[in-house]
């Protein structure tokens, strides 16, 4: 599908990359991976076309397309979202307005026209190759997509410049998705994308028909997706076959392999100086010496990937809270006529770790910013006995002094005890070397969220609030704030969309949906196994723990209702499962239908009788427009469960 031979690109007189020689078969799904800098994304972007390479050759397959996802900067206006992202199929509506066209002007025309047959033979050809592109399904696609990465139906008709960068974001991707490129290239896709989002996406790349290179932070993303792992190091690609978890084990025994090659290279080399440097100028072991001169300018060095240092560090000890770290009691939080939260009630005992999860808009920014302190219409919050909550927003940059250095930012809140820490914490959240001096002011947003995420593990607090505090960061900045979040002995709340994150810290899970909390005592593997148990009405698989309730109802009239509301969620899950029936048995009835009419549309006979050509246009529109009705309704029961 894609070949480079003997790729080089320089910048600036460095080489990023020398005599790349690599290929992308066809189906792979590739993982991009590499130090910041390595050049994944400039890689990303030569095989796009939109940068020079300075030598070499890139070949692709007759007739592959090429489709690119940066990780920002794109921005829509002027059209509804589904005219939108429609337009990525331009292709197909221009077959169905010829088509349209043919059906008229086969209408007009005499039978026994000469040019009659010519349009009928165009009409055929064209009508099967739309059939086998999908064509009628084409708007079922594109909602099926938009549905996929979080839209709302409702938020078809919207005008796309109504939508924030991060949708913003989606809208692009859902185009890429639906042009289905041969080569697809997909840089930091889970940026703005929710656990849902992220699983469905997951899920349509592993069955994706051609090929996939992306760039991710998201090591279950990559995981669960790529079976391919290409590192960018040193101006070359090496190649892993295998996942991301095992690349790693596979790294470091290659790089292991390496030094003990380096270190036997290095004793040679040095044998073989020692030899020049003691016979150099000894007339009767010239020819010698020469010989060594050659024989060490023909090694070929063997160079070493640079070990990134390993950071771990702990936060300050906490001074000890109470049992309970925080109650909320019949929380009521509205924003004018919309309730987020609808009498809501949590228990947040000390030493948890509370990971809350919920589709976008569900609520979950909004309980963090209750907890931390902000104002709500009606409940209590209680503040546990002896309690220091310390609150990382998404916007918590904001807060930072524009006039001071990174490092001096640091500083400023840093106990003395953490000082000698505050390079190697910089160096964690990927800033190194003269980075540190910067100001404030010229950091980039993503910059500026890493910077308040490391001035809040300085502060000794025991309640950790924290939104979405794994964007902005590379994998191994992940890992360092993981580790750190496991040994902290106080408790912790947090949103997150990143699985690898949520499965190695929560302790417990509280779903956010409706206006109402649900608790899973369990990490997330277990969260979505009882979820499955719920959506698929079967038996509960055993988690790690056995759930727990927030709270036991104690009088008999509350069991009554809680069981009446049981009888009632399982009668609307019958009745839904039941309308699915239908509509299904109704899509196959029509289906059958349309293929009939069309077996009898594609017999040149058929257009000899222009009434019943007329009829049969209409039919087939009709056909075609219910069809892809029902499938809405499917998809929408569908999503109710």
């Amino acid at each position: 599908m894609l070949h480079l031979k003997n790729l080089s690109k320089d910048f600036a007189g460095r080489p990023l990359f020398t005599g790349i020689n690599w290929h992308l078969k066809k189906g792979e799904r590739v993982g991009l991976v590499g130090e910041n800098g390595a050049g994944k994304s400039t890689l990303m972007k030569i095989v796009a076309g939109l940068v020079e390479h300075s030598a070499g050759e890139m070949i692709f397959a007759k007739g592959a397309t090429v489709g690119y996802l940066p990780q920002d900067g794109i921005v829509t206006r002027g059209r509804p979202l589904l005219a939108e992202v429609m337009t990525a199929l331009d292709d197909l509506q221009r077959m169905e307005r010829e088509l349209a066209d043919l059906t008229r002007r086969l209408e007009e025309i005499p039978h026994d026209d000469p040019e009659h047959g010519a349009l009928l033979d165009r009409y055929g050809h064209l009508q099967e190759e739309f059939r086998l592109r999908g064509g009628y399904a084409m708007e079922a696609e594109a909602c099926r997509v938009l549905d996929g990465l979080g839209f709302l139906p409702a938020d078809r008709g919207r005008d796309c410049g109504e939508f924030s960068g991060g949708w913003q974001m989606r809208i692009a991707l859902a185009k890429l998705l639906l042009k289905k490129p041969n080569v697809l290239l997909l840089d930091e896709p889970t940026n703005h994308l929710d656990i849902e989002a992220r699983n469905w996406l997951e899920g349509y790349l592993c069955e994706y028909p051609h090929s996939v290179i992306l760039v991710s932070h998201d090591r279950f993303f990559m995981d669960q997706v790529c079976h391919r792992i290409t590192e960018v190091w040193n101006s070359v690609l090496t190649d892993y076959h295998c996942s991301y978890s095992r690349y790693l084990v596979q790294r470091e025994e290659r790089v292991a392999a390496l030094r003990e090659a380096k270190r036997r290279q290095d004793e040679e080399v040095q044998k073989i100086e020692d030899f020049i440097s003691r016979f150099r100028y000894k007339a009767d072991k010239a020819s010698l010496v020469q010989s060594r001169i050659k024989q060490l300018e023909k090694i070929e060095r063997i160079v070493l990937p640079p070990e990134r240092k390993k950071i771990r560090f702990r936060f300050p000890d906490p001074p000890a809270s109470g049992r309970i770290a925080m109650e909320l009691a019949g929380v009521v939080k509205a924003y004018g006529p919309n309730v987020v939260l609808n009498g809501v009630d949590l228990t947040v005992e000390k030493g948890e770790r509370i990971a809350l999860v919920g589709h976008n808009g569900a609520g979950k920014s909004t309980l963090m910013g209750i907890m931390a302190g902000k104002p709500f219409e009606g409940g209590e919050r209680i503040v546990g006995h002896n309690v220091a909550l310390d609150y990382f927003a998404q916007d918590q940059a904001q807060v930072l002094d524009s006039d001071k250095s990174v490092h001096d930012e640091l500083l400023a809140d840093a106990p003395f005890a953490m000082v000698p820490q505050l390079r190697d914490i910089l160096g964690a959240f990927l800033f190194s070397g003269d980075d540190i001096h910067k100001k404030v002011a010229v950091l980039s947003g993503g910059e500026r969220n890493r910077l308040a995420l490391a001035k809040m593990l300085l502060r000794p607090s025991n309640l950790l609030l924290m939104d979405e505090p794994t964007n902005h960061l590379d994998l191994f900045s992940k890992d360092v704030l993981l580790d750190a979040l496991k040994t902290f002995p106080g408790t912790v709340v947090f949103v997150s969309h990143d699985r690898y994150f949520i499965d190695g810290l929560a302790t417990r899970v509280v779903e956010v949906a409706g206006g109402q909390l649900t608790s899973y005592h369990g990490d997330y593997e277990y969260y979505l196994q009882k979820k499955a148990a719920v959506d698929g009405q079967i038996s509960p698989v055993p988690g790690p723990r056995s759930p727990v309730p927030d709270s036991v109802p104690e009088s008999k009239e509350e069991r009554l209702r809680q069981r009446e509301e049981e009888k009632s969620r399982q009668r609307d899950e019958k009745r839904r499962q039941k309308r699915l029936e239908e509509l299904e048995t109704a899509i196959a009835a029509e289906e059958e239908r349309l293929a009939e009419l069309e077996a009898r549309m594609a017999d040149p006979a058929f257009f000899q009788d222009l009434e019943a050509a007329r009829q049969g246009g209409e039919e087939h529109a009709a056909l075609t427009a219910r069809i892809a009705g029902l499938y809405e309704e499917w998809e929408t029961v569908g999503a109710e469960g």
